[in-house]
């Protein structure tokens, strides 16, 4: 009976979708080119100047977070202190790229793309760097040395994926990572997990991605992961018009706003406030349109 409430959600999860996809197929978009037509839709909802606009806009809140909040700006010199902060951040060396692997952000698809491009031959990015450029089999961070963190940090293209905190949670709720019986139960798990151990699968990016030392070229946000990996990949040079996968954000997005108005109700109010100051540097340094969170966040200034 512990997973009845996990199962319950997982089919409402289902008839949200499916009925999500019939209002794409009764669109009038639709009824042009077929199945082609969300995509092609996609593509055109985002152009190349709105999609620099929102990203000059995304880094800027960052830069305004970063200079209140004191965050650490530079690599420690200490391997272990390091390892500790870098844990969460990926490279891919063959393609100069390098971004924050978080789960529940759209990440799965993400890595998949990154797998098509890297067996592409022909994708050869000839970016000086002080070190012999190497098709290292490493892709985490912090197995490199300070030189070349340094040179990956100001030569390498880098990607910042963000999503709402609360969606997370209930994604993260949805996949079982956790022994708790009700959503309400894993959120007071979460709570009491605190600072700075929380696990993965529940940390705030900011304390995962380390967004005020890593200068994130492009934060993209899930809901939006075709249009905006586009743009991003043909900025660097990348031949992605063959390779981008169909992402699924979009569809969850809305099923995803529908259900979290009916898991927030299932919170007490101090679970409320206790989940939106554990997220409050996320809430700070993001904007996430219509979260359920900020609106409880009453001393963003607070750190």
């Amino acid at each position: 009976m512990r997973f009845l409430p996990r199962l319950v959600i997982s089919a409402a999860l289902g008839i949200a979708t499916f009925l999500s996809w019939r209002l794409l197929l009764r669109s009038p978009a639709a009824g042009h080119e077929g199945d082609l037509a969300p995509e092609a839709e996609e593509d055109l909802t985002l152009t190349l100047d709105t999609f620099l606009h929102i990203q000059q806009l995304r880094k800027e809140r960052l830069r305004a977070f970063c200079s209140r909040s004191g965050k650490v700006t530079s690599p420690p010199s200490s391997w272990e202190e390091r390892a500790r902060l870098l844990l969460s951040l990926r490279v891919s060396t063959k393609l100069d790229l390098l971004y924050c692997q978080v789960p529940s952000t759209g990440m799965e698809e993400w890595q998949q793309l990154l797998e098509k491009l890297e067996e592409n031959e022909n994708v050869t990015l000839p970016v000086p760097l002080p070190y012999p450029r190497q098709h290292a089999p490493e892709t985490q961070l912090s197995k490199f040395n300070l030189t070349e963190i340094e040179a990956m940090l100001g030569s390498y293209t880098k990607v910042l994926f963000v999503r709402d905190p609360f969606q997370r949670l209930i994604s993260t709720f949805m996949q079982g990572m956790g022994s708790s019986p009700s959503f309400s139960s894993f959120v007071q798990d979460v709570l009491d997990s605190g600072q700075p151990n929380a696990p993965m699968a529940w940390n705030p990016l900011v304390s995962l991605c380390q967004p005020c030392l890593v200068q994130y070229d492009y934060v993209v946000m899930f809901g939006f992961l075709r249009q905006e990996l586009g743009h991003l990949l043909r900025r660097a040079g990348l031949p992605v018009d063959s390779h981008l996968p169909k992402f699924t954000d979009t569809q969850v997005r809305w099923t995803y706003s529908w259900l979290s108005e009916q898991m927030f109700s299932e919170l007490s109010l101090q679970q409320k406030k206790q989940l939106s100051h554990f997220y409050r540097w996320d809430l700070a340094a993001f904007s996430f349109s219509g979260s359920l969170l900020s609106d409880l966040l009453s001393t963003p200034e607070t750190w």
